[in-house]
């Protein structure tokens, strides 16, 4: 993979925010400032290669024209599980567990629905916004 500025510095700015998602234009107007000559298409085909290596998950939420891109480097496969995703403060969760599994399975028993994981997202409210 060719390494640019760009990338290098899309990488550095979601690490540094592992417990949230931005869109892109979000991660332009961040880059804009840091990265000389940068534009949106360089963030959108970066934010593309990233996704299809498993570095990035992206999704869409209910009702929304924008893609989230949050990092996701231990977790390279994120087109193999569920996700969930907390509500009030956009936090990811990897569902990659028996639990799923067994979830997917009866999907599948019950419904005839077979999950397409990398587009299903649960949404809920996490442990830390309920306090």
């Amino acid at each position: 993979m060719y390494k640019t500025k760009a990338r290098e510095y899309i990488i550095l700015y979601l690490k540094s925010n592992l417990e949230k998602r931005f869109t892109a234009r979000e991660i332009y107007n961040y880059l804009k400032d840091e990265v000389e000559g940068i534009n949106r298409t360089t963030v959108y085909r970066n934010l593309d290669r990233l996704c299809e290596q498993g570095e990035l998950v992206r999704y869409k939420e209910p009702n929304q024209d924008s893609w989230y891109y949050q990092y996701s480097d231990s977790h390279s496969h994120c087109d193999k599980h569920i996700h969930a995703q907390c509500s009030e403060c956009g936090k990811i969760f990897h569902l990659e567990n028996e639990f799923v599994e067994e979830f997917e399975e009866k999907l599948h028993q019950i419904y005839g629905l077979d999950i397409n994981s990398s587009k299903t997202m649960i949404i809920g409210k996490c442990e830390d916004c309920n306090k």
